[in-house]
C-alpha cells in the first residue's frame, strides 16, 4: 500500500500539497462556496441539473459564456479547484475547445482536441533544465530520471499538476496516476525558487504564457506533443521510488515505444516577473 492510501486524508500525499489549503471548500455542499471563491477569477459554477441544460447549449460553449456546469462528485469538484487556480489555462484551453467544435462541429474531433482533453484531464506542466534530464525522460529511463537525478527534483525539474482527473484518480484509488506532460524549458534558478520538493503550485507568469501558446494553436496541437509522467517515481511520492527494481517491475513504468520520438521541450520567455 503506498503512502497516498495509507494517508487518512488522501490530500496529505504530496501531490495535493497545493490544495490542502482548499480542503474546506472542496467538501463544501453544492456550488456557494466554489463561486465565492470564484469572484476572482470571473467564473461561474451552476449545479448541472435538467434546468441548467435545457438552454442546449456544449459545455464548452457554456463555459465561454462563463458557466461551468458542475456535478457531484470527485471530478468535478476537483475541476473547480483547478479553474480556481489555472484559470488563464483553463480558459486557452476552452477557447480552442470552442473554435474547433464552430469549425468541425460537435460530433467530430480534431488531433488539437484531443490533445487539449488529454491535458485538461491528465496534464502536468514540468518545468525542466538539464538535456541529461531530458535524454532520460526521452528513453524513458526511469531509474535515471528519479533515482539517479534524485537531487535535480526541485532543482532542475518540477512540476504543475493541471489535470483534475489526476488528482480523482489519485484520491478515490490511492494509487498514483501517469499523468500526460507538456514539457518547458526554464531556467534552473526558477524552478529552484518557485518549487516546494517537486511541485510548483502556480506560476502565473510561465502560466500566461504556456495558455497564450495553447490559445493560439502553436501547442497543443496535436496529442503527441504530450510524453508520460509516472507519479510514482518523483522522489517522496512513493516509498519505493529509488529501488531499481520499483521501475522495473511496476505497470506504469513502461518503455518507449519502438519509433517514439518526442518533441523537444518548449522554450519560454524570460519569467522572472
Amino acid at each position: 500500500m503506498n503512502a497516498l492510501a495509507r494517508a487518512a486524508d488522501g490530500f496529505e500525499h504530496p501531490m495535493f500539497a497545493d490544495l490542502r489549503a482548499s480542503r474546506d471548500l472542496f467538501f463544501a455542499t453544492g456550488v456557494e462556496a466554489l463561486n465565492q471563491a470564484a469572484d476572482a477569477v470571473d467564473i461561474r459554477f451552476a449545479e448541472q441539473t435538467p434546468a441548467l441544460l435545457a438552454d442546449g447549449l456544449h459545455y464548452e460553449a457554456r463555459i465561454a459564456s462563463g458557466v461551468i456546469a458542475t456535478r457531484p462528485g470527485l471530478h468535478d469538484r476537483f475541476n473547480a479547484l483547478v479553474w480556481l487556480r489555472h484559470a488563464a489555462l483553463k480558459r486557452a484551453m476552452n477557447a480552442r475547445q470552442v473554435a474547433d467544435i464552430a469549425r468541425v462541429g460537435p460530433k467530430a474531433r480534431t488531433r488539437g482536441q484531443c490533445a487539449l482533453t488529454h491535458f485538461d484531464e491528465a496534464g502536468a506542466i514540468v518545468w525542466i533544465d538539464g538535456d541529461d534530464l531530458v535524454d532520460a525522460w526521452n528513453a524513458h529511463d526511469w531509474h535515471a530520471l528519479f533515482a539517479t537525478h534524485r537531487d535535480a527534483w526541485g532543482s532542475r525539474i518540477a512540476l504543475t499538476v493541471i489535470g483534475h482527473a489526476l488528482y480523482e484518480y489519485a484520491f478515490e484509488h490511492g494509487e498514483l496516476p501517469v499523468a500526460k506532460a507538456l514539457a518547458v524549458r526554464v531556467e534552473s534558478r526558477e524552478i529552484e525558487r518557485r518549487s516546494d520538493r517537486a511541485l510548483v503550485a502556480r506560476w502565473p507568469e510561465a502560466e500566461q504564457q504556456v495558455a497564450d501558446a495553447i490559445a493560439s494553436g502553436r501547442w497543443l496541437a496535436d496529442p503527441q506533443e504530450l510524453r508520460p509522467l509516472p507519479f510514482a517515481g518523483i522522489p517522496g511520492w512513493h516509498v519505493q521510488a529509488a529501488s531499481r527494481e520499483f521501475f522495473a517491475t511496476t505497470p506504469c513504468f513502461r518503455p518507449v515505444r519502438a519509433g517514439r520520438r518526442y518533441p523537444e521541450p518548449v522554450e519560454l520567455a524570460d519569467c522572472n516577473g
